[in-house]
């Protein structure tokens, strides 16, 4: 999972610190949060691309700056959902590697970037438990970031987070009417952060970036584009927002405390369209998020895009009912 940190202006108290950002960008969800995959194997690829221009300060208010932060992400998943029960839902494993980043996964500067593509973190779900119900779908997962990119204290083509991170997960989706074809959608992420070096040699400094909590949102309508629910078109309104929940702690490269740099926050609503293809468990998307708001970080747009499939195990048998909108396939 994809994040990133700024050098950022802080007042007269700390004039440049390094911001420390969580290890989750957002725009990765939204609509069908709560959608898990048919028991078997499902890949994904989500093509993720965060753009901004502008800095803010602790106040929300802009920061004279220069440059632009350009950050893109590739990342693969694969899961897989045996076909049996557990506490009355299903249970579900997986893993996002190799994913492919050409910036920072923590050193987010306007105007500098990294050199070129490189493998970023690994992130694994050893375990989700789903639920469905007639009018909900509803998931709780545990998750870990292992810094396995590159990272190096000081370095300007860090790929890595530098630090281990452990996110606690849920989606929900709830079915506003009878037939499934309007959804209300919510995503929840709290990260909680291991140390990570800030420096090195004699004096090296370490610092725990705070807590980070994630939501993303989305209320959607599918359109059938044919009396088989063959092909099915799905729109809707999207949105994220993102705060820092709890202070850093340690010391930053320049010895000062980490504790003192202000509370981060994002907050961006848009769009997303979703050409689904139930029977051949096929899903393809794309998003767009403006963020409107943001606190003591960059200021930028979200766009995200990519499809999935599951290989199905065992196979549905029976033709699919045609008084509703089928089961759609997990982004």
């Amino acid at each position: 999972m994809l994040g990133a940190s700024l050098a950022i202006i802080i007042g007269s108290v700390l004039p440049i610190s390094a911001q420390q950002k969580g290890q989750y960008l957002p725009g990765q969800f939204e609509l069908n949060s709560g959608v898990t995959p048919e028991p078997g194997f499902t890949y994904a690829n989500v093509s993720i691309n965060y753009f901004a221009d502008t800095l803010k300060d602790g106040s929300g208010h802009t920061v004279p700056a220069t440059g632009t932060y350009n950050l893109w992400g590739i990342e693969n998943v694969f899961f897989y959902k045996p076909n049996f029960e557990a506490l009355g839902g299903k249970m579900m494993f997986g893993i996002i590697a190799p994913t492919f980043a050409n910036g920072s996964v923590t050193e987010e500067n306007l105007g500098l970037q990294a050199g070129g593509f490189g493998i970023a973190d690994i992130f694994v779900q050893p375990l989700t438990l789903s639920w469905k119900f007639s009018r909900a779908d509803f998931w709780v997962a545990d998750g870990f970031v292992a810094p396995t990119g590159r990272y190096t204290p000081g370095a300007t083509d860090n790929i890595g987070s530098g630090y281990w991170g452990n996110q606690v997960m849920s989606g929900t989706t709830v079915y506003v009417t009878k037939n499934r074809g309007t959804s209300a959608n919510l995503f929840t992420d709290w990260e909680q952060h291991g140390s990570k070096a800030t420096s090195t040699g004699s004096s090296q400094t370490h610092i725990t970036p705070g807590q980070t909590f994630t939501m993303e949102w989305g209320i959607g309508q599918v359109f059938p584009l044919d009396k088989q629910f063959h092909k099915l078109l799905q729109a809707g309104v999207i949105g994220y927002d993102q705060w820092q929940v709890s202070s850093n702690s340690g010391l930053l490269s320049n010895g000062l405390p980490a504790s003192a740099v202000p509370f981060y926050s994002s907050h961006a609503i848009g769009f997303q369209t979703n050409f689904i293809l139930p029977a051949k468990n096929l899903n393809f998307y794309l998003k767009f998020l403006p963020e409107y708001a943001a606190k003591a970080r960059v200021q930028g747009r979200t766009i995200a895009f990519g499809g999935s499939y599951t290989f199905r195990i065992p196979k549905p048998k029976g033709p699919p009912s045609t008084d509703r909108i089928p089961e759609i396939p997990a982004e």
